[in-house]
This record gives C-alpha cells, structure tokens and sequence, in this order.
C-alpha cells in the first residue's frame, strides 16, 4: 500500500474569498500507511459557477484536456491568470482537483499577474491519486468522473476551514489502514455526482449519528449549513452551493461496508428514481 502524507492545506475563509489565496502548502504532519486523509477547505463557489462567479473555471473545462498547463484552452488559461476573485476561485478549484487527481510527486505548475503586477508562481501537488494518468490524455471516462466529483464534494466546505478527514470508497485508490478506522471513527455521509458531465450536478447525504460532530467541526455539506434568521430567529438549511442534500444516508444509501464502514450505493437521483443506484461514492469520516 501506498504512503500518503496527511496535508493542511492553508485556512481559507469566507471573509476572504476575493483576496490572494496562500500558494504554500504546509509541511505534513504526519504519515499513515495506506491512508486517504485529506484537508478540506474548498469553497462552495469554487466548485459550479453561480451568479457571482460566471467567468471562473469549472471542471467540466478541464475534462476535455490533458491536465497539464500547456494542454489547457485558452479560456481555462485565463481563468486562472484572472486576477480578481473569479480567479481565486478557480485556482482554488483547481488545486484541490490535483490534490484528488494526481500522486504526492505529481504536480501542476504555472503563473499569474496580479493587479499590481506582481507575478505569483503556483504549484499544486497530488495527493490521492484517483486519476494521475489524467497528465496523458483527457478525463473523458465516467467512472473517474464520477470519483473525482465525490472527491471534490467532500473536500467542500461552507466556512473554508481545513478539517483533517478521511475518505473512504470501494475502489483501491481509497482503502483505508485499520489504524485510519480507528482514528477517524464518525461517519459523516456520502458524496456523488459528476461535475464534469454536460449537465454536472453532486449529491451528499448526512450519517444522522454524525451530525452534531460534523458541525462542532464545521463541517456543514453533507447535513446543510444552519441559518439562522437574527430578526425571526428562524432556522433553515442551506445547501453548499451546488451540492444537493438528499436527506439522511440511511434512507438514500445502503450496502455498508463491514470493514471500512463506506456505504457502496446510493440513490443516484432520490427526487426522481427510487431505483437508479451508483457505487461511486465517497464517504467522508471524521475523529470523535
């Protein structure tokens, strides 16, 4: 089994979204053997366009490349180079798309010019590796689609804070080490979709012991971020951005996995069929 260092990728919040988001990575601090434990600070925006953001990258953008800086459109290009938020935001999005995507000694490098002419070079490193011959030809199959949707989905997080989880599925990429299980023992939910698709959509659901936990941690996507009204003092649930809550996991998912405690299928879409499953699924653990 393969080693993964465990990564704090730098803090970002929601009061900074517009500004220069950190280029270093921290050093690790830690190793486990055969772990898939990874930082998550990927804000919702960064992953669909939405009002706000129409010129930012999107994955289905990278699909149809080669992920290397010279295969890229030229549209991808400048999306990245934009100096402004959008360009935050899609350099944010593209890191954690090589974080799920590449190994530890893969990267992609290229740079930028700010408003004030300040060039700042970036290098994003693998991690998890669930696509790295992605540097040889276009993401143009499904399945890997699909994995790094869920990936991507997990890493999501409504306040932008780096919370250490562990993400566990049925494929090799994402086994997990017994010392991982025990470390990491509260399930949070399940992630699945395809953001790479024509039509991208992403789907969680929440673990229904594990939500108090998960947002003690803040970690509010796969359960939804609580709003609270300050005048009515109502509450209501938000979605992260482009991630649909399902509902509890216990009713959209099933098949969970004695040894890992994964769930191995979904409803691909509950709103609508009751019978489509998918068993590319991402479920994300969190410490007690």
């Amino acid at each position: 089994m393969r080693t993964v260092a465990l990564l704090a990728i730098p803090l970002v919040t929601t009061a900074c979204i517009g500004a220069e988001l950190d280029d270093e990575f921290e050093e690790p601090i830690g190793e486990a053997e055969g772990a898939v434990i990874s930082s998550n600070s990927i804000l919702p925006n960064a992953l669909w366009r939405n009002a706000l953001s129409s010129t930012a990258l999107t994955p289905n953008a990278l699909s149809p490349t080669a992920l290397t800086w010279a295969s890229l459109s030229s549209s991808a290009r400048g999306a990245l180079q934009d100096p402004g938020t959008n360009g935050n935001l899609s350099r944010e999005l593209l890191r954690y798309v090589v974080s799920c995507a590449l190994r530890p000694n893969q990267s992609f490098s290229f740079s930028w010019t700010d408003s004030s002419g300040a060039v700042h070079p970036e290098t994003y490193r693998g991690d998890l590796a669930i696509a790295d011959w992605w540097v040889y030809g276009p993401l143009n199959d499904p399945f890997y689609q699909r994995h790094m949707s869920a990936c991507l989905a997990a890493r999501t997080n409504w306040y932008g804070v780096s919370v250490l989880i562990s993400l566990r599925s049925n494929q090799p990429f994402m086994t997990s080490a017994s010392e991982e299980r025990s470390s990491y023992t509260v399930r949070e939910g399940a992630f699945w979709g395809n953001l790479f698709s024509s039509t991208p959509y992403v789907r969680a659901c929440y673990a229904p012991a594990g939500v108090a936990r998960a947002r003690a941690l803040k970690r509010d996507c796969a359960a939804g971020h609580l709003n609270v009204d300050p005048g009515s003092g109502s509450t209501t649930t938000q979605a992260c951005g482009t991630i649909a809550i399902a509902g509890s996991c216990d009713t959209v998912c099933s098949v969970v996995n004695a040894d890992g405690g994964y769930y191995s299928q979904c409803l691909d879409n509950p709103a609508i069929s009751p019978w489509a499953r998918t068993d590319m699924v991402v479920t994300s653990f969190l410490p007690p």
